[in-house]
């Protein structure tokens, strides 16, 4: 593939050797794990060498760069992207779309939330309203931001029985998520909820529990006893649009089983409700 007139030898360059440095690789590290030669990766780095767009691709590949910076990438070098960015709601992400509304839904009557690469809320089930329930109505309008509606002080924090144990695990995912991609929004956002006022809640946040296998639960505090929840991430596997390989979907599940009759009992009079 011939590349564009606008290709900048020195840009790509400059572009792959902080890559390089983020993952904290050599250059015979990294030529080595692509297939190349340190000589030929010191020219390329120095603008010495034109990359071509096959070893562009292997090169983001190995470094595990994100599908949106692998097209800034090939840009840079002269080439068309190689990765489309569509909306949700096109048709060929149809099969996707219906496994995510499948995901979300199946999953009730615990909360889960879909969200892009900022963590702005793509759709949630509505057992997440547990989560976000006494939220103010600007947190929540449009696509509200996770970050937000969890540390800011008049979020879910002001309702955590944890907020600080809960803050300083955000924050450390947030800044190492943010490190990772060289996402300027990223480091943007951790700067802005990093500032939020600490909630303090008087009470010691090792109050009352015990050993358990997860470091930080979410413990949510309501009129009918505390919830003490924890979440895992899923992805799609091996995307090939920039759209999809940025979403994930966070599932909370209950780590006791007050927190789980509480859920499924919710979730019933919620259906009886609907029903009547």
């Amino acid at each position: 593939m011939e590349r564009h007139a606008d290709g900048n030898p020195a840009r790509i360059g400059g572009l792959l050797r902080e890559w390089r440095q983020r993952r904290r690789l050599s250059q015979l590290d990294l030529a080595l794990a692509a297939g190349s030669s340190a000589r030929h990766l010191s020219y390329v780095e120095t603008g010495r060498s034109a990359p071509s767009r096959d070893m562009v691709l292997r090169l983001s590949q190995t470094l595990e760069v994100p599908l949106r910076e692998r097209n800034t990438l090939l840009v840079a070098a002269g080439y068309a992207p190689a990765y489309h960015e569509s909306d949700l709601d096109d048709e060929h992400l149809a099969s996707a779309r219906a496994a995510l509304e499948h995901m979300l839904a199946a999953h009730e009557p615990y909360p889960a939330v879909a969200v892009d690469r900022w963590w702005n809320v793509v759709t949630a089930n509505t057992a997440l309203t547990v989560l976000t329930e006494g939220v103010p109505p600007e947190l929540l309008a449009d696509r509200p931001n996770v970050y937000r509606l969890v540390l800011h002080p008049a979020g879910l924090a002001a309702r955590l029985a944890n907020p600080r144990q809960v803050r300083t695990q955000l924050l450390e995912r947030l800044s190492r998520q943010a490190d990772t991609t060289g996402d300027p929004k990223l480091r943007a956002l951790y700067d802005e909820v990093s500032a939020y006022p600490v909630v303090d809640t008087g009470i010691p946040e090792n109050r009352g529990t015990d050993p358990g296998p997860f470091q930080v639960p979410i413990r949510v505090r309501t009129p009918h006893g505390e919830l003490s929840l924890f979440g895992t991430m899923a992805t799609f596997g091996a995307p090939a649009d920039v759209t999809l390989s940025e979403l994930a979907v966070e599932f909370f599940y209950p780590l006791d089983e007050f927190t789980a009759q509480f859920l499924r009992t919710r979730a019933a009079a919620r259906t009886a409700g609907a029903t009547a």
